[in-house]
């Protein structure tokens, strides 16, 4: 079963050539002119008759379909019905119309498919037709949504987008995957965990043409220090800019948290915060909300 796209997925005609009349169907000549229409119809209606064959060989839908039929509910049909689709008729998302079930999810209904056949046309004709472009999968559920309806539709779609070799060329990623978070204690007392951070690329300034600027930030009292800096200065540099303003005059810090900058993965720092009993916590890496 195909589904006929020259004319049934074009919602207008195309209107008449330049040179041609666009007010009546005949011209001068009494040549017939085309009409301009509106088809409404987005599936062929041997696909429609196909479905709703299918739903009497369903186990499901055999028992959703006489139960909608009928004014009361029965009891005795609930109880045969599997989930979701006991919570879908309890929900009153499930109805009828000429014979084709239905599926309501908020402002949007459509049409419920079983057949695995269905549902493979549905996908492809949602993902891989010219028109579709093999879209995203976030805008592809969009449309398979206002499409079409089946049980776990959206890791079936998932697995069919995951499979296509195009989409897999033109979605390759070009960096690693982020991190995981890690916790931060709450500090107890002023200048117990800090976190410390370069702003770089700034103009030279001052009688030393400082170009770096190195933020100190204080997590107990949400303040910080900015300390003029050079960009070849070494990592011993930093320990002394540290020591002097923070270390000597404030306190010795338990956490110091950095990214991975060459300043501090040296040995020098090693050695240092181990005589100081300092924990150095490195940014996670690629996850850069780690230090908000």
């Amino acid at each position: 079963m195909e589904i006929d796209r020259k004319k049934n997925f074009r919602f207008s005609e195309w209107a008449p050539e330049s040179g041609t009349p666009d007010s009546g169907n005949t011209d001068s000549e009494g040549t017939e002119t085309p009409i301009l229409g509106i088809i409404s119809s987005a599936l062929h209606t041997k696909f429609f008759n196909s479905v709703m064959k299918t739903f009497s060989k369903h186990k499901q839908c055999g028992i959703l379909l006489p139960l909608l039929q009928q004014k009361y509910r029965s009891p005795e049909l609930e109880s045969q019905l599997e989930e979701p689709w006991l919570r879908d008729y309890k929900d009153n998302k499930s109805f009828l119309i000429d014979g084709l079930l239905y599926h309501r999810e908020k402002h949007t209904s459509a049409l419920t498919v079983v057949d695995r056949g269905h549902i493979s046309l549905i996908l492809q004709e949602c993902y891989e037709c010219p028109y579709m472009g093999h879209r995203s999968e976030d805008r592809t559920k969009d449309r398979v949504a206002s499409t079409a309806w089946l049980p776990k539709w959206e890791q079936e779609l998932s697995e069919y987008i995951n499979t296509c070799e195009r989409f897999q060329k033109a979605n390759r990623k070009h960096r690693k995957k982020y991190g995981l978070l890690q916790h931060i204690e709450e500090p107890k007392h002023p200048w117990e965990t800090i976190n410390i951070d370069w702003v770089t690329g700034l103009v030279p300034g001052g009688k030393e043409n400082y170009n770096y600027c190195l933020i100190i930030f204080d997590r107990f009292r949400k303040s910080m220090r900015c300390l003029p800096f050079h960009e070849e200065d070494t990592a011993m540099d930093t320990a002394l800019l540290i020591w002097n303003n923070i270390i000597s005059t404030c306190a010795v810090p338990k956490i110091i948290i950095s990214d991975r900058d060459q300043k501090f993965t040296s040995e020098f720092w090693t050695d240092l915060y181990d005589m100081l009993g300092t924990e150095l916590s490195f940014s996670t890496a690629y996850h850069p909300k780690h230090m908000d």
